[in-house]
């Protein structure tokens, strides 16, 4: 059983590896920046509080600053005061953001097809899916 946990384990560290290096050679984003970019271009008008992105990318607020500042600093993200509660401040792609991470999305659809649907096949990489959801169900958060 220790076996096969660590080979599910080194085959998904060994994918992940090439995929994000791959995104790195072409982008010059690090995971969590592309991981920010990526829940940013899925969020309504690409835009989400930073203490709930920071929450969702599972990073340290001290963390978290330091990414977006990078990004801040490369001129693809913004941050911009809510409307509503002083306390709120979010993430907004700005439009190289918003070019940057479409191109890094399909660029991750085009390694993951490589990497992983082709090696495994169609019918393969269903069950993976469906056997991650379940996993994901039976110990995520509330469960």
């Amino acid at each position: 059983m220790v076996t096969w946990w660590g080979l599910v384990i080194e085959g998904y560290l060994a994918t992940q590896e090439r995929l994000m290096g791959e995104i790195a050679e072409r982008f010059d984003l690090a995971p969590a920046s592309f991981d920010i970019l990526i829940r940013l271009i899925r969020s309504p008008e690409c835009r989400m509080p930073m203490t709930r992105l920071a929450g969702e990318a599972a990073l340290s607020s001290g963390g978290f600053t330091k990414v977006a500042d990078r990004l801040v600093a490369a001129g693809l993200i913004r941050r911009a005061p809510s409307e509503r509660d002083r306390r709120v401040t979010y993430a907004v792609l700005t439009e190289h953001g918003r070019d940057v991470a479409e191109r890094a999305r399909h660029a991750c659809a085009e390694i993951l097809r490589r990497r992983v649907l082709e090696p495994l096949g169609p019918a393969a990489s269903a069950s993976l899916a469906e056997a991650m959801r379940t996993l994901r169900a039976a110990n995520g958060p509330g469960s």
